[in-house]
């Protein structure tokens, strides 16, 4: 699906969140990034049909967003992981799944049931598919939110902060499930985490101060901190035995390399941080 965003103001009681988005992508998973208040969550609610854009273009799949018309049949092509998504409490995750299948038209029981079998499977939520859905922790609860967005098979798929509240081994499930999707569909998970981004993402898009920044393939990221990433090495820390431990790396980002410095390959984080400190240096210079 070929999403185009061109000129998009939002605004809440006149404090623009989004200044101007230019923004086209298609099918594959883009990773959204920026900091706190960079409008990335308001970004994908526009996408999602729950806020009404009322400036600039906003299409999915040739859907003109911007219409009621529009916003209602992307709903049919359209899975949805809210930042702040709220399960029923009394609901077991095999029943809310088939709940969710009947609400995206899925009207042949044996193929919800099947459908959501495999996505209990897929994300390891065997042990707990006929729980209460209150009693389950938070980590387990978000698999939960993002297998009822795969439902029915959409086109256009909007995760927002997927892996909060989970811990390492299932966040490598889901990364390992994330890096899947992108397969004929186009998937946008926003996050503030660059390992996620930089396991299941190909393309990045970043946001700051409701503006485009930067949005290209993810390795080009990297080189925005090249020529500026450099390894120190720092004097052994002594232990309570009187031993020396091993000399320690420590890895910086500087304009002019420090002393005793060797430059080093940037990592994806390193050409991130370097995006960020450059925005906000411009910003303060204005």
């Amino acid at each position: 699906m070929r999403v185009v965003i061109a000129g998009l103001f939002h605004a809440y009681k006149r404090q623009r969140v989004l200044d101007g988005v230019d923004l086209e992508f298609g099918s594959g998973v883009l990773g959204l990034l920026g900091p706190n208040g960079a409008g990335k969550t308001t970004l994908l609610r526009l996408l999602a049909g729950v806020l009404r854009p009322r400036t600039g273009l906003i299409e999915a799949g040739g859907h003109n967003l911007r219409t009621g018309e529009g916003r209602r049949d992307l709903r049919h092509e359209l899975g949805y992981l809210p930042q702040d998504a709220a399960l029923p409490p009394d609901m077991s995750p095999r029943d809310f799944l088939d709940y969710v299948g009947l609400l995206k038209g899925m009207a042949e029981p044996r193929e919800r049931r099947h459908q959501a079998d495999e996505l209990i499977q897929r994300l390891g939520l065997a042990l707990e598919a006929d729980r209460r859905l209150g009693s389950l922790s938070t980590g387990t609860q978000r698999r939960v939110g993002v297998a009822q967005a795969l439902m029915g098979q959409p086109r256009l798929i909007l995760l927002d902060e997927p892996t909060a509240g989970l811990d390492l081994e299932e966040r490598i499930r889901l990364r390992a499930v994330l890096g899947t999707l992108g397969e004929g569909r186009t998937v946008v998970v926003c996050t503030h985490l660059l390992e996620d981004v930089q396991a299941v993402c190909p393309e990045v898009a970043v946001l700051h101060m409701g503006r485009v920044t930067f949005s290209g393939p993810a390795a080009d990221l990297t080189e925005i901190a090249a020529d500026r990433a450099f390894e120190l090495m720092q004097a052994p820390v002594s232990g309570d035995s009187g031993s020396s431990s091993s000399p320690l790396r420590k890895r910086v980002l500087a304009d002019v390399p420090p002393p005793g410095a060797r430059p080093v390959l940037p990592t994806m984080e390193e050409g991130y941080a370097a995006l960020i400190r450059d925005l906000r240096r411009e910003s303060t210079a204005e």
